[in-house]
Formats: structure tokens, C-alpha cells, sequence
């Protein structure tokens, strides 16, 4: 009865405080955020709504941000490049904010390089061994002691290692440290396992200077590789798409990341992208109706987005999604295990 009346109390007044804000508010990932404005833009021209607000910061702080609280000082919807956890929802609860998790398109994270420098051409574990912190060596893991890309493997770059990327608080760092440093290298590396290592642990990233955190701005990245022939950097495909006539993404496993690999699944580093849309706030603030609604009308083979760079979801994932902005289906812990 408690909590009823206090959920109560926190809807009566945010309804009455609904007039400070009539826009919609988002933030959170990087990679999300230029198709998120492409969309805002679209939903900026329909009479009488505003065009939404859409900020950066990171996939963490678009999570932690949508479940904070509820009223007009929280945001809307929180965009992401990696999934919500169990634990990133057990916030949410604790504030009684309810979501709706709607995944809208597909995305490669490229490591790229100045055209007038050298394209990597790597497998995914001499790619963990050249970024996490630490590496086996004699039998133990210790401090990552390689300089030069050519230290670890004679048929890369002798060139030394210098990567720039995203903090702790992206879901591009994220998803990269466990697709690249934990499953590609060290769940598969018989010396770490041999070892003991946990490979969970290799997931954090040098901090002796190889790998520069860059900030959640990735056209700052863009232009310290365009500076830079020697360096790489690491960000969503829709960047390295904008700026190809400058730069070159790395072949992975293989395989280039290019639009119709992505899509396809034959690009070893890809991942999902996603927003949470706040049930409190739907029909409180203007806009997140029509903002939703916009994303299904662009989000197909031929729509902007995939002109600006996000790989389409199939027919039937779409169809799916589209569905769940409708229906707004409850998030739940047991749906994040799947």
C-alpha cells in the first residue's frame, strides 16, 4: 500500500510539473546518436511537437539516466549500443521506473586508420593482445609488454601501438572488450585457461599509453586519425562510413567491415543497438509517441538511417519491434537472460 501511494504520489506530481518541459529528452550512446537526431529531425517537422533533445555521454549514463526517476528532470529514453543488464535493471526497479527495451538496428565496431597509413589486416586475438592489460607470458599473466604491432605478430605493422577509443562508460568499449579481448582471445587462448585467468578480467584495457581513452565524441577520433597516419581508432561503422573517402577499416577474422558483412553477420565484431523508453513519462511528455512511430517508418533497407550508416534489422525483428512500441511489453530480468 506504501509503495502504491508513493508511485502515486510521484505520477500526480509529474503530471503537474509536465509543463516544464515539452520536449522529449534523450541521451546516451555515441553510436545511436547521429541516427537518434536523424530521427528527431523527422519528428521536428510533424505540426505542433518540438524536435526531441538527443544527447550523448554513453551508452552507461543513457541506462543509468532513463531509470533515475520519474519527472520532467529525467530523461525519456536512454539510448544504448550494448544491452541493459540485470543489475543496470535492479536500478531501474529500485527508482519504480518502468521500460520498454526496443532494439532498432545493427552496428560493426571498426578499428580504422588513415588511408594514407596502414590498413590492419588482424585476427581478433592479436587484437586482444595488442589492447588488454594484461597477457600471458612464461606461464603468467602479466603487464602487457608489447610496443610494436609487429611485436605480437611479425606480419603486422612494425608501427607502435597507439589506439584511440571510448571510456568505460560506452557500449562500443563494452561490447568490444568482450567480443575482441574476453571471447576472442582469452575463452579461447590455452595458456590463460592454463593459467586460471578469469577471462572476464581481460576485458580491462592498457593504461600505459596504447590505448588512449578518447572521450564518447567519435569524430574526435575521426580527426586524431586523419592528424595521425600511424594511429588507430575504434568507433561504430556509421563513422567510418561517413568519413571513407579518408579512412580504412581493419579487416577482422578475414572479413572487412562493410555495410552488406554487417548485415549479414560475416563481420566478427558487430552488435546490437537499442533504446528504453520510460512508461511514466509516455503521454505525460509530447513527442514520444511520434518519436517511436518515426523510427519504424526509417528503420528499413531503403529508409535514412541506412543511408547514414545503421544496419537494418530483418522483416520479422522489425515487425517485432514495432509491435513492442505499441504494446510497450514490461522489461523484466528474466527477458535480459535471453
Amino acid at each position: 500500500m506504501k509503495k502504491l501511494i508513493l508511485t502515486s504520489a510521484l505520477l500526480v506530481s509529474f503530471t503537474a510539473t509536465a509543463v516544464a518541459r515539452d520536449q522529449v529528452s534523450i541521451a546516451g550512446s555515441s553510436t545511436v546518436l547521429p541516427f537518434a537526431r536523424i530521427i528527431a529531425e523527422q519528428v521536428g517537422k510533424t505540426p505542433n511537437i518540438k524536435t526531441p533533445v538527443v544527447e550523448s555521454g554513453g551508452s552507461s549514463v543513457g541506462k543509468k539516466g532513463v531509470c533515475d526517476g520519474v519527472g520532467t528532470k529525467f530523461i525519456d529514453i536512454g539510448n544504448a549500443s550494448s544491452r541493459m543488464k540485470t543489475k543496470e535493471l535492479k536500478y531501474c526497479d529500485k527508482n519504480d521506473v518502468k521500460l520498454t527495451e526496443i532494439k532498432v538496428g545493427y552496428d560493426g565496431i571498426v578499428v580504422a586508420s588513415s588511408k594514407k597509413g596502414i590498413q590492419l589486416n588482424i585476427s581478433k586475438a592479436d587484437l586482444a593482445k595488442a589492447l588488454t592489460a594484461k597477457v600471458p607470458v612464461d606461464g603468467k599473466m602479466v603487464d602487457n609488454p608489447y610496443k610494436k604491432w609487429s611485436d605480437i605478430n611479425p606480419s603486422l605493422p612494425n608501427l607502435d601501438i597507439r589506439v584511440y577509443g571510448p571510456p568505460t562508460t560506452s557500449g562500443t568499449r563494452a561490447s568490444f572488450v568482450e567480443m575482441v579481448n574476453e571471447k576472442g582471445f582469452c575463452k579461447k587462448s590455452k595458456e590463460v585457461k592454463a593459467i586460471g585467468y578469469k577471462a572476464k578480467k581481460c576485458r580491462a584495457m592498457r593504461t600505459d599509453g596504447a590505448f588512449i581513452e578518447a572521450g564518447e565524441q567519435d569524430n574526435l577520433i575521426v580527426q586524431k586519425l586523419i592528424e595521425d597516419p600511424t594511429a588507430y581508432g575504434i568507433f561504430g561503422f556509421s563513422y567510418l562510413d561517413q568519413n571513407s573517402d579518408t579512412l580504412n577499416g581493419a579487416i577482422i577474422d578475414g572479413g572487412e567491415p562493410t555495410f552488406e558483412a554487417i548485415a549479414d553477420g560475416d563481420y566478427a565484431v558487430s552488435r546490437a543497438l537499442y533504446f528504453y523508453v520510460k512508461h511514466q513519462h509516455i503521454g505525460v511528455v509530447p513527442g514520444i509517441e511520434q518519436y517511436m512511430a518515426t523510427w519504424v517508418k526509417n528503420w528499413n533497407e531503403e529508409g535514412i538511417l541506412s543511408d547514414a550508416g545503421m544496419i537494418p534489422m530483418p522483416k520479422e525483428e522489425r515487425a517485432k519491434y514495432a509491435k513492442a512500441m505499441k504494446e510497450l511489453p514490461l522489461l523484466t530480468a528474466d527477458m535480459l537472460k535471453k
